[in-house]
């Protein structure tokens, strides 16, 4: 960016302040290895490709941008001009050749989504335009051009239109049930893509306690004053390390009918990347490039993914984890933790383990 804040390359009048940019970055460089993962699960899902075949001529995306286009106000010079800025800024920054249209939808949950088959339209709605400051909104509008540079509006645009439909055919137990299946390895995978646009929201405001702030106030409102930070993110650790495996399984159970992951994980796992040598890395210029796409190792993404959730079990506090830990690690006394673990389900006290290295006395 040239020293008034314009460019040459179609993106003019953007914000004056000095951000790094990241000329032709691959969306490789942003990319949680869960959110990898889970797409490459859900192209392997049974019956995805074929719906996925039929809905990308079925859907009715001019439909969608007719409705978006009719009664919501798109952004551009002459509305809501300083969105404008900050999606072209945004633009900039990633280095996404073309903008894709914005629209400001009238609805009081604080909401955005990047949708679309054939190209992507990033939609916020009023109750989180009113809800952030300008700093927390560049973070919020770069998350959504991350999606659209990752090429995530198709499978969101899919997921929502499945959830209707789901809604509408659950009278029929097959029929829900197919659909449901589809639905759920979606959603999986979006709650991980979230993370990832998490990232790019990073990268384009640049600005860890402004991306701070407006998970918080997705969170708990527009209350800044009554929050804190610190306090935030030792809620995500409570949450990680907390319980025992019956919250495990709970955790579990209220995820599965979210659409994005909890806030406070969200936190917390943007400032774990934003403290890590990979982040460091981009900011220095060093990252993967889209021209180098073609030749990534889809082999090597497989072993990159493995690794994290191998790393995650063995690091994380939660308790199913730890035993999913101790079971490859052949832990001794794993019968007495499952025992444990799940005292509770049945209302009984667990008997206590025989100490691994006593051997039985006779007639035990």
């Amino acid at each position: 960016m040239s020293d008034d804040g314009h460019q040459q390359n179609g993106h003019e009048h953007v914000p004056s302040r000095q951000r790094r940019r990241f000329p032709g970055i691959s969306s490789r460089a942003y990319e949680h290895p869960a959110d990898r993962s889970a797409l490459v699960a859900l192209r392997k899902l049974s019956g995805f490709d074929t719906v996925f075949k039929a809905l990308s001529g079925l859907l009715p995306e001019r439909s969608l941008r007719l409705l978006f286009l009719s009664d919501s106000v798109r952004v551009s010079d002459r509305q809501f001009h300083h969105l404008h800025d900050m999606l072209r800024d945004a633009c900039h920054i990633l280095d996404l050749e073309k903008v894709p249209p914005m629209y400001v939808n009238q609805d009081p949950q604080p909401n955005a989504m990047c949708i679309g088959l054939d190209e992507p339209i990033i939609v916020v709605t009023t109750g989180l335009v009113e809800l952030l400051d300008e700093e927390e909104m560049r973070a919020v509008i770069g998350h959504e051009v991350g999606h659209a540079l990752s090429g995530h509006s198709v499978y969101r645009t899919i997921l929502l239109f499945l959830t209707n439909l789901a809604l509408r055919v659950a009278w029929i137990p097959l029929g829900a049930v197919a659909i449901m299946a589809i639905v759920t390895a979606l959603r999986e995978w979006f709650r991980k893509s979230e993370l990832s646009a998490d990232r790019a929201g990073l990268l384009v405001g640049q600005d860890l306690q402004a991306s701070m702030r407006g998970l918080m106030k997705i969170a708990g409102g527009n209350h800044l004053h009554e929050m804190n930070v610190d306090a935030f993110l030792e809620q995500a650790e409570e949450y990680e390390a907390g319980g025992d495996l019956r919250d495990s399984v709970l955790k579990i159970l209220n995820v599965l009918p979210r659409s994005h992951p909890f806030t406070t994980v969200r936190a917390a796992e943007l400032k774990k990347w934003a403290e890590s040598r990979d982040h460091q890395r981009i900011m220095d210029g060093h990252y993967p490039r889209r021209d180098e796409d073609k030749d990534t190792s889809v082999t090597g993404s497989f072993r990159e993914s493995a690794s994290h959730y191998a790393d995650h079990v063995k690091t994380s506090k939660d308790p199913l984890m730890k035993l999913v830990n101790d079971i490859a690690g052949g832990a001794g006394t794993l019968g007495g933790r499952v025992r444990r673990g799940f005292d509770g389900f049945t209302g009984s006290a667990p008997p206590k383990d025989r100490p691994t290295d006593t051997p039985p006395r006779d007639g035990d």
